[in-house]
């Protein structure tokens, strides 16, 4: 059959014209097409009287493509689509009859027949439960209860805004090991999960990629379907209720997308249509041989429409709040993860992929543009410049970047033994360096605490007592230290075991002190976090961070000031990063009167030896560190404490 065959008696050509317009395709054409989805795929529609579903795809190099699926058996030969005139490699028919639910795909064959193929939608809004491949037409619908949240979620995701982030991976956040070890529902994990987050005081959740994705063990960032919700925990009203149960809460959700690669499963982008569509056909440009996957080709518009869509279509239509976007060095750098020889330099000989530039820039646009209230955040682990300055001028326009300097330094501190940390202090206060060159989040993600590396608490060197007060000593200076936080599930409660995405959280371990009063220590921080605006307001401003004294390496203790608006309002942070108790030990401050102790992460509430100031201290009329008073404490051993200045009495330093 040719492209121009007449449809079957079961089948009618668009009739109106209105499901895909010119202007549609125009936009595809050029690349700035972002609501793709309401085009292309699958769409229950009325076509003169009859009830029926819409298909379309982009298929250009294709000789025929097909829809098959368990209305025809799935008979290549019974519904043909037709190829429109307008030469946008679109192809579409209308198929009466088809309601919600149905599984589709469409079989492509090139024009000599010499390759055939059935695909998954690229468009599908909702597909088959893995290990199954298909599609499903699907009705969207679904009523909204977030009102609230929705009006209010700009101040809630602004720079000036508190965020402490709890990174989930859904599959095994919790599990029912009474039923085969499965994973938890959307709805399942609902109200254990808003419980969770607001018992500990996390402002947002992320969500590890929950587009559908083949193969479990990937995490989701091996995407197959970049606008349908993993069917391993239920249908795509699940998901929308269950970050309605979120917004309803005052919890944002921001979600892990993933731009920079897909796998070449068959069914999936990978030689789509015959030719390398969506991917760069030289390996050199094509092949990611770190995640052995392919790369999109961000020099072409569909590709960038699609994926510009893609994007979108997730703030849209299910009201997230923001997006963290993977892989964003291996996207910016040619030369990411290859020797010499395996990749082609860009036009002007350099190793910047300036195609990928454009396309953030444009991605960051349409993100702000269309959702103002929302945010991107980008996985970014090199020193590439402006990543989220906005692209006016000349950033790549992200509204916040992970700081990955800071979690390497931090953890490589942490590790070594306190009697070595006098050599490697540096490490703790190199950050502060280029700390406002970018909006920084501090994360202490998944990616620490897989492949060998431990668990956080296991990295914590000594006994047991001495790992979990360096635990949460490494917490404290974190939320104390400026910028955004984010910490990956399991490490609010201390979890000894490395993460596997296929086992459930060690919940257990809340039976022992230690581990809840790590729980309870996660909890304080985050109340006291939001509730102290001197430690969120001024995150990205360098008058909202002063040091007292980070010279002091021999006894490994450093001490800094946080000020927000109200410059009366300061809280000091104090750190010792050795067992040993500090009595005595002079801090000056930039006021007198009483400063209270308002955190002590060795409280016997967190699992602590009871070491601390008693409530607070009364600065003295004594000079120190370039402050006309100070404060003499007593530290204790591997801990932080927070001090806030109550007298209303205010002094320049």
């Amino acid at each position: 059959m040719n492209n121009t065959s007449a449809q079957t008696e079961n089948i009618q050509a668009p009739g109106s014209g209105e499901q895909i317009t010119g202007h549609d395709i125009f936009l595809l054409k050029e690349g700035t097409h972002t609501q793709l989805s309401e085009k292309l795929g699958a769409h229950l529609i009325s076509e003169n009287g009859v009830s029926g579903t819409h298909f379309a795809v982009w298929a250009p190099n294709a000789g025929t493509v097909s829809v098959i699926g368990d209305f025809n058996a799935w008979d290549k030969s019974s519904h043909p689509m037709r190829l429109r005139g307008d030469g946008s490699g679109v192809w579409e028919c209308f198929v009466p009859g088809i309601v919600s639910g149905e599984c589709y795909k469409y079989h492509i064959a090139s024009s000599d027949r010499s390759y055939q193929v059935d695909k998954a939608d690229p468009c599908a809004m909702c597909s088959e439960l893995p290990p199954r491949t298909g599609s499903r037409v699907w009705d969207m619908d679904y009523t909204w209860h977030d009102a609230e949240w929705m009006s209010r979620r700009r101040s809630a995701n602004a720079l000036d805004a508190p965020m402490s982030i709890y990174e989930v991976h859904l599959g095994s956040w919790r599990r029912v090991p009474e039923e085969g070890n499965r994973s938890l529902s959307y709805g399942e994990i609902a109200t254990q999960l808003v419980d969770h987050v607001l018992e500990t005081g996390f402002t947002h959740v992320e969500f590890m990629p929950l587009t559908e994705h083949p193969f479990f063990g990937s995490w989701g960032y091996q995407t197959t379907g970049y606008f349908a919700p993993t069917a391993r925990h239920g249908s795509p009203q699940d998901l929308m209720a269950l970050i309605d149960r979120l917004h309803q809460a005052g919890i944002g959700v921001i979600l892990d997308w993933v731009p920079s690669h897909f796998p070449s499963d068959e069914h999936g982008l990978a030689y789509f249509d015959g030719t390398y569509l969506f991917e760069h056909a030289d390996p050199r440009q094509g092949y990611h041989p770190e995640w052995n996957s392919s790369i999109f080709n961000y020099g072409r518009n569909e590709v960038r429409a699609f994926l510009l869509s893609s994007a979108l279509f997730w703030l849209r239509q299910y009201h997230v709040d923001g997006l963290r976007v993977d892989g964003v060095a291996s996207m910016l750098y040619l030369d990411y993860g290859r020797k010499h020889g395996e990749w082609i330099p860009n036009a002007h000989g350099g190793r910047e992929n300036l195609a990928a530039m454009q396309f953030l820039r444009e991605l960051n646009e349409a993100v702000y543009r269309d959702h103002p209230d929302t945010l991107t955040i980008a996985e970014e682990s090199t020193a590439w410049p402006m990543v989220s300055r906005p692209t006016y001028a000349g950033g790549l326009g992200f509204g916040m970047k992970w700081n990955m300097g800071w979690m390497h330094d931090t953890l490589k501190y942490f590790q070594q033994d306190p009697v070595f940390r006098r050599y490697s202090h540096g490490n703790l206060t190199f950050s502060l360096w280029y700390a406002y060159t970018e909006n920084f989040v501090l994360p202490l993600s998944h990616d620490e605490v897989v492949y060998g590396k431990g668990a956080l608490l296991g990295k914590m060197p000594g006994d047991e007592w001495r790992q979990f007060a360096n635990l949460r000593l490494l917490y404290g200076h974190m939320w104390g230290h400026p910028g955004k936080k984010l910490l990956f599930m399991g490490g609010e409660f201390g979890q000894k075991r490395e993460w596997q995405h296929d086992e459930s959280l060690e919940w257990h371990v809340l039976q022992y002190p230690l581990h809840a009063g790590m729980q309870r220590w996660i909890a304080d921080l985050n109340r006291c976090y939001r509730s102290e605006g001197a430690l969120y307001q001024k995150d990205f401003s360098s008058d909202g961070f002063s040091w007292v004294d980070f010279h002091d390496w021999e006894e490994s203790v450093i001490c800094y000031l946080r000020y927000g608006y109200d410059t009366d309002s300061s809280v000091l942070v104090v750190c010792n990063f050795t067992p040993v108790v500090r009595h005595n030990y002079v801090v000056g401050v930039p006021c007198g009167g009483f400063w209270r102790e308002i955190l002590n992460s060795d409280a016997p509430l967190y699992g602590g030896s009871g070491v601390g100031n008693f409530g607070g201290v009364d600065a003295s009329p004594l000079a120190a560190q370039g402050y006309f008073h100070s404060l003499s404490l007593t530290l204790p051993p591997l801990g932080v404490v927070y001090l806030k200045h109550e007298s209303g009495q205010g002094e320049a330093p």
